[in-house]
């Protein structure tokens, strides 16, 4: 079904499954290829988004999220792409390329606070409540785009940089923002009025 060309629509989605992502690594931003089921669920999206007008698409500049992109652009050549650095996964410092489970094991008290608190930092890293101060002004800016120009826009971003997004336009608390999972392989529409 297409859009109606009345209502403009924000689709927002995280990259699909990478290496890291399949071998349960701390990620962040390193970068990390797709796996060949990651690359099968980026041909899904891309079908179930195929009929849909997107203007433009913004991406992280990471890998994972721009191969992802390119399986949506097989049936968008004409959608202008945009890697905006604001949209990068949250930095897990330290962590980075660790072992989830291997650091759940040894620091059974610490990776609850790490993995999903709101507002403390990994070491060396960036909490959930900084990917927001850094990601939430550029969703203001294309929201005010797509009413100023009447387009739609698409976003192929991260698994922590996806909560804040969803937050902003569904209204959650924190702790509800904290407890999302299965963030992969789903587009969120948002309909921008």
């Amino acid at each position: 079904m297409k859009d109606k060309t009345h209502n403009n629509y924000l689709y927002v989605l995280t990259h699909c499954e990478s290496c890291y992502n399949h071998l349960g690594i701390f990620t962040g931003r390193v970068n990390s290829l797709l796996t060949p089921n990651g690359h099968r669920h980026a041909t899904r999206l891309a079908k179930e988004l195929e009929d849909k007008k997107i203007n433009v698409a913004y991406t992280s500049p990471l890998t994972r999220a721009k191969q992802t992109l390119r399986h949506i652009l097989l049936y968008h050549k004409n959608t202008k792409v945009v890697i905006d650095k604001r949209l990068v996964e949250r930095d897990y410092g330290r962590l980075s390329r660790k072992s989830k489970d291997k650091y759940k094991r040894e620091h059974p008290d610490l990776f609850p606070i790490y993995h999903r608190s709101y507002d403390v930092p990994p070491p060396g890293g960036e909490s959930i409540k900084q990917v927001e101060e850094r990601g939430i002004p550029l969703i203001k800016e294309i929201v005010s785009t797509i009413k100023k120009d009447h387009i739609n826009v698409l976003i192929v971003t991260h698994g922590n940089t996806i909560r804040p997004i969803r937050k902003y336009f569904e209204g959650l608390a924190n702790d509800e923002m904290m407890d999302l999972e299965n963030l992969n392989h789903k587009v969120y529409r948002y309909e921008i009025a």
